[in-house]
């Protein structure tokens, strides 16, 4: 019994999927069709700004470019399709100077992952839509980004004004002028205040030592004769007695 319920479970199953199916055919069989007639509509063909089909190198109208030769998007490259080649030329004051020699991109192994361009420090590439890039050979997918007699663009040096200097020498002087009278009110200091400080206690000193020089002399013979005094009446009555 539970085999036959296995098959008719799945042949339900089998039936619900094929009528979804067929429910979404129909659907689409009445939905505006969007096929593109390429290559007819080429005038009225839009292609996403975001789309990345051909990696270029803007020049100016001086065909000049940004590169500097740098190599950081031929080193981050996972395939290997950018080759850059540089020389080495002396400037007007003899300094030596790396610029681009030559810049290919084989579009055949490009996997268009956009290293290349996030990692340009100078913005010198980028990835353009045009994506009508078949050839019957394949060296010609082999591109020079760098056009003939091209250069490194220079980049201009903005000369910032020079700031306005406030006048300073009043104020130089009046710092220049405090310290010497700091100084000689120093200076004045030390000669007129050790006079005074050495006058006053060594007069109270002397004037001290004199009062009790002049006192203590008088004073100790006198008690030193009535000791002896009483001394001697005492001795004077134990032999009477």
């Amino acid at each position: 019994m539970s085999s036959v319920s296995k098959y008719f479970s799945g042949l339900f199953t089998g039936i619900g999927s094929l009528l979804g199916g067929m429910a979404v055919t129909w659907k689409e069989l009445w939905t505006k069709k969007v096929t593109q007639q390429y290559p007819e509509n080429r005038d009225t063909l839009v292609i996403s700004d975001r789309f990345r089909a051909e990696l270029t190198m803007p020049h100016d109208e001086n065909n000049e470019h940004a590169c500097t030769a740098c190599g950081i998007c031929e080193m981050n490259c996972p395939n290997g399709t950018i080759t850059v080649n540089f020389k080495m030329i002396e400037t007007e004051d003899g300094k030596k100077k790396k610029v681009l020699d030559t810049y290919k991109w084989d579009l055949g192994m490009c996997t268009f992952c956009n290293l290349c361009v996030l990692t340009c420090p100078s913005n010198a590439i980028k990835f353009e839509n045009t994506f009508e890039n078949a050839v019957f050979t394949r060296s010609k997918l082999v591109q020079q980004l760098n056009h003939e007699g091209s250069q490194m663009r220079e980049k201009k040096k903005v000369e910032r004004p020079a700031a306005p200097v406030a006048p300073k020498a009043p104020s130089a002087e009046v710092k220049a002028e405090a310290p010497v009278a700091v100084a000689e009110i120093k200076a004045e200091a030390p000669v007129v205040t050790p006079e005074v400080k050495a006058e006053q206690p060594l007069a109270a000193v002397l004037a001290a030592v004199k009062e009790s020089k002049a006192e203590t002399p008088v004073e100790e013979p006198e008690v030193k004769a009535e000791e002896a005094t009483k001394d001697s009446e005492a001795t004077a009555e134990t032999t009477e007695k």
